[in-house]
């Protein structure tokens, strides 16, 4: 387990240029954003960060989407404010550093979520109760864990994208993300702490709305909560894109934000 002391942990990519921070969604980690930060590392300096609980930086006792979003604030400074882009859990951890810290944050790019409550949270706890049914005490290949959950997880890709998450360390296997407290925290996850907001002032700041096409996480009813917390919000729907935007067309996606950190 990783040091609940120790600040997040991040990957740097690039030497020169604006500073863009990447913030990943539920189950995932900072290097799933490193295509991307890649390829933007020419003309911008990238850092991709893994979010509480969840790959290499420390678990928390509870979730909290005003503590994470302070973590991430911890690594930005006024001085050389950054873009950041989040995608759904990371997306509201990036609104958040916007809304409570905006001097730090120079635009902000939200990829496929909404500054409100969802409801739809039942998909997220099968893959918790498949990831934790499994037994790593006699797993010997990571091909036995994507077979053990494959009736569970049908999806191949996201079985994939699950299964970034099981480390082989010292000759044991182990799950990155603090499983139990996401588990017991998913109603808070699928959350957003309005109440906990009052008193703050909306982001003026450039804001990149992106949305897949066919995903339920951007909608024309959330327009408002937007349009009122991130006044400045222009939004792109992705065309043949579902949640994982980026992920489902990582041209299109590449080429939006590249033009939306240009301007």
């Amino acid at each position: 387990m990783p040091d609940p002391t120790a600040p997040l942990h991040t990957t740097a990519y690039g030497d020169d240029g604006p500073l863009v921070v990447f913030c990943h969604g539920l189950f995932g980690q900072g290097r799933n954003w490193t295509q991307v930060a890649k390829r933007l590392a020419g003309e911008h300096r990238t850092l991709l960060v893994d979010m509480p609980d969840h790959g290499r930086s420390p678990w928390s006792e509870r979730f909290d989407y005003l503590a994470a979003a302070d973590q991430v604030a911890a690594l930005l400074s006024a001085d050389d404010p950054a873009a950041l882009v989040g995608h759904s859990m990371g997306g509201k951890i990036a609104m958040l550093v916007a809304l409570r810290h905006p001097e730090l944050v120079s635009r902000l790019a939200v990829v496929d979520v909404s500054p409100v409550a969802y409801a739809h949270t039942d998909e997220f706890r099968g893959y918790i109760a498949a990831m934790r049914g499994l037994d790593l005490g006699t797993l010997e290949r990571r091909g036995q864990a994507d077979e053990a959950i494959a009736e569970a997880v049908p999806n191949s890709t996201v079985r994939a994208f699950l299964l970034q998450n099981l480390r082989h360390d010292h000759g044991r296997w182990s799950w990155q993300p603090n499983l139990e407290l996401i588990d017991r925290d998913l109603p808070e996850i699928g959350g957003w702490p309005e109440e906990r907001l009052a008193g703050v002032a909306p982001y003026d700041g450039p804001v990149l709305w992106v949305a897949g096409a066919r995903s339920r996480y951007v909608s024309e009813e959330y327009a408002e909560p937007m349009d009122r917390w991130f006044p400045g919000n222009r939004r792109v729907t992705v065309k043949e894109a579902g949640h994982w935007v980026h992920s489902e067309q990582p041209a299109v996606f590449l080429e939006v934000l590249r033009r939306f950190l240009r301007a």
